[in-house]
């Protein structure tokens, strides 16, 4: 199966503190991987090397054949990478439509995707005039993950999608992301284990900065040892 991302060996640093100390993740086209850990163990650190928010100062970032270490956040993105942060990060005086046209890269992209975006996420196109204050938890994270698929992404960089969300819109999310995964790969952090292991087909557990197991989710589900050991789950 074709990488369409491969992480090799990366550190990196936030001022003085060496946060990610080797860290090599897979991605196979097509695929969704899931960032597994402990709270601190440097999975947003990761997704943000990746992007070169936080830029590695040793190992390779190569996303469809190309190295991309050490290039602009933007120029990284721009070559096919959408990245959903923690936080949301929606423009909260904007409505969601203006919201959605801010994410263009290209004149008309917003026009092209309309359609798509909002066949998967109806409450959207019902409140495309309100501002992101309006927007319940769910709905500000619809707009977040929204706002990555209006430019072309064939890679998209989902951190925590279920954190602080009610069970019954975690079950839309995760239906939206399987949607999603037929279009573009997706690479998510989550820590509810729970919902990572229903959605991802391979996993990367990082810890205290290394990435130390990987594998297909379907093998990781019955080692009880392992996600006890790694991810302090039962």
């Amino acid at each position: 199966m074709q990488t369409i991302l491969d992480v090799q060996g990366i550190h990196t640093f936030i001022g003085q503190y060496h946060i990610l100390q080797g860290v090599d993740v897979r991605v196979p086209a097509g695929s969704i991987t899931a960032l597994l850990g402990r709270n601190g163990a440097g999975k947003t650190t990761t997704l943000k090397s990746i992007l070169g928010l936080t830029p590695p100062r040793q190992g390779k970032v190569i996303f469809n054949g190309r190295e991309v270490q050490g290039m602009r956040s933007f120029d990284i993105a721009a070559m096919g990478i959408g990245f959903v942060p923690e936080h949301r990060a929606i423009f909260r005086d904007l409505s969601v439509e203006e919201n959605l046209k801010l994410a263009e890269r290209a004149k008309d992209d917003y026009a092209r995707k309309r359609d798509f975006i909002f066949d998967l996420f109806p409450d959207l196109k019902r409140l495309i005039a309100l501002p992101g204050t309006s927007l319940s938890g769910g709905q500000q994270q619809m707009l977040a993950i929204a706002r990555s698929l209006v430019a072309d992404n064939s890679l998209l960089l989902i951190d925590e999608p279920s954190e602080g969300l009610a069970p019954v819109i975690i079950e839309h999310m995760m239906s939206a992301i399987r949607q999603l995964s037929t279009q573009s790969t997706i690479v998510l952090v989550e820590q509810n284990f729970l919902v990572a292991s229903k959605l991802a087909e391979y996993y990367i557990i990082i810890e205290e900065g290394r990435s130390v197991q990987s594998g297909m989710m379907k093998d990781l589900v019955n080692d009880k040892a392992a996600i006890h050991r790694f991810l302090g789950a039962a």
